[in-house]
């Protein structure tokens, strides 16, 4: 018989979100409830592994009484407030936001963000092409990953995920001021000469693939990449006795990539070098 550990008991709290009765329980954020009553607020710095940033501000909502617009991400859900997801006021900033950062960086391999531009009706290119944030070629210095920085959108995830939230390797910080602040490795040096142990968590948690694997990178640039084609199979990755879960991406019979469920009480989406880039010995033919 299998036990299920109910955890501690915490409070139910009533509110509404568009005018309906909901209930979420005490410490749930107002994106926690918004998903839980089937309502769709858009988010890229949100990640269910780390604390909020409130960084790309397109998960704002109007809560009665506050002045400005909240950040459903982060904003804790309160007895007896009254939530509005998508009056004009809030649609029209997750306009200008989607707007402001699709004209400035490369965002066509960001999930659901050309729904949303499309829902939206965000015009990123009436601000022209001198928006654009950057221009540089991707860092490819290792054979694990590429650094794609044209593609980032500054949400400081990667550096929450090296730092002190998982990985506390400290590799990955954020060098420069206003406009010209970057995502970068210390003196900003290529990867193989930082502190980097390619855990690869920062790919885990980058929600733009400006972090992605080097096998994906080299797919996606002959065309081949396909994710409708590809199957995932989670299994207990072999190297050691901590019994990480792994979910092996499978396309055309090969591994093209490796990740670990989130909801998972061992890694929480965590992986070591050997578990999530440890996989060639698999499929060698030779």
């Amino acid at each position: 018989m299998t036990v299920i550990p109910l955890g501690v008991p915490r409070r139910l709290l009533e509110f509404t979100i568009d005018g309906e009765s909901v209930r979420a329980p005490e410490g749930s954020t107002i994106l926690d409830a918004c998903r839980a009553a089937g309502k769709d607020v858009p988010t890229l710095c949100q990640g269910d592994t780390l604390t909020p940033k409130n960084a790309c501000r397109v998960c704002v909502v109007e809560v009665e009484g506050s002045r400005t617009l909240v950040p459903a991400c982060s904003r804790k859900a309160e007895p007896g407030m009254e939530v509005r997801t998508g009056t004009e006021r809030a649609r029209h900033s997750r306009k200008i936001v989607l707007e402001l950062l699709a004209s400035s960086v490369d965002l066509s391999t960001t999930p659901q963000v050309a729904e949303w531009i499309k829902e939206y009706e965000a015009k990123p290119d009436r601000f022209g092409p001198d928006a654009a944030r950057l221009n540089e070629e991707p860092k490819i210095d290792n054979d694990l990953y590429v650094r794609d920085y044209d593609k980032c959108i500054l949400c400081y995830k990667c550096v929450d995920a090296c730092g002190d939230q998982w990985q506390n390797t400290f590799a990955i910080s954020v060098a420069g001021r206003g406009f010209d602040a970057r995502i970068a490795v210390e003196h900003d040096a290529p990867l193989t000469d930082s502190a980097c142990v390619y855990c690869g968590n920062c790919i885990e948690v980058c929600p733009t693939g400006a972090l992605s694997f080097k096998s994906e990178f080299d797919m996606r640039a002959a065309g081949t990449w396909d994710e409708s084609a590809q199957t995932e199979t989670t299994t207990v990755c072999a190297y050691c006795g901590v019994g990480c879960n792994l979910t092996l991406h499978v396309q055309d019979n090969e591994i093209v990539k490796v990740t670990s469920p989130h909801d998972n009480p061992v890694t929480h989406g965590n992986l070591c070098i050997k578990g999530r880039f440890g996989y060639q010995h698999v499929q060698n033919r030779d």
